[in-house]
């Protein structure tokens, strides 16, 4: 059975039974990685999309046989432009999927009130199938629909997956995703900013970001740095690659 955050064995431990568990050696305990706060998902995705897509502008660009001013002026627009449009899309998608998670929170709520045994026997029937003793689960649905709110938080949880209390907040992954859009953006511009005039540098600095930074996104997963790391740059390759050939082909056409 799942168990709300507040009701965690560890967080009730009082400081004397904590100080008698570690005295005695029976100490358990693990950390995990914040991966529910609403922001690794776009920070990863912006960082990734911005420094993807701008390699890939400023090498379409450059390979149409643009000057540097054009080529900076390009990357610059689709810094700022790409920013943004995260930013506005990340905000959009998080608040219309928190409504709708408001509004099936509003049904159940609504369906506790009306009908209260149903819903309690329709608990017994996931714990049940979860593997708990027929008796237990009703006493252990019995006990927990006394408080309304301990109830409506665990139908939530078996019946949607959903956590009341950490909904992902569209303000965090609106920020997240313009920041790092723009830090991932400005990686393949910046050798041009500070006074390079081919498009080798920038790709090469490029490379060298997408591969750090798929070594860096392993942290959260299970994947080991080399192999995120090669996936990474092997797409960001591929991609600046094909812009580049666009670029070029577009370029030699009009010229």
């Amino acid at each position: 059975m799942s168990v709300a955050p507040h009701e965690r064995p560890e967080r009730q431990a009082g400081p004397q039974a904590r100080a008698h568990a570690q005295a005695s050696g029976h100490t358990h305990g693990h950390g995990h990685r914040d991966v529910n706060g609403g922001w690794l998902r776009p920070a990863v995705f912006g960082a990734m999309d911005g420094l993807v897509s701008n390699v890939s502008l400023i090498a379409g660009v450059a390979g149409g046989s643009a000057s540097a001013h054009t080529v900076r002026l390009a990357g610059l627009a689709g810094l700022v432009a790409g920013a943004f449009s995260m930013a506005t899309g990340e905000y959009t998608s998080v608040r219309s999927q928190n409504e709708a998670m408001h509004a099936e929170i509003a049904v159940e709520r609504r369906e506790l009130a009306r009908a209260p045994r149903a819903e309690a026997a329709e608990l017994e029937r996931v714990f049940r199938r979860r593997g708990v003793e027929p008796r237990l689960a009703a006493e252990v649905v019995r006990q927990m629909s006394q408080d309304r709110d301990v109830a409506l938080r665990v139908h939530l949880q078996e019946e949607l997956g959903v956590d009341v209390d950490n909904l992902p907040s569209p303000w965090v992954a609106a920020v997240s995703s313009l920041g790092a859009f723009a830090v991932g953006a400005l990686i393949p511009l910046l050798p041009y900013l500070v006074g390079a005039t081919v498009l080798w540098i920038s790709l090469l600095v490029s490379a060298i970001a997408l591969f750090v930074a798929g070594a860096v996104v392993s942290r959260f997963t299970s994947r080991t740095a080399l192999y995120s790391g090669t996936r990474q740059l092997l797409l960001g390759v591929g991609a600046a690659a094909v812009t580049y050939g666009v670029g070029h082909l577009v370029g030699a056409s009009v010229s």
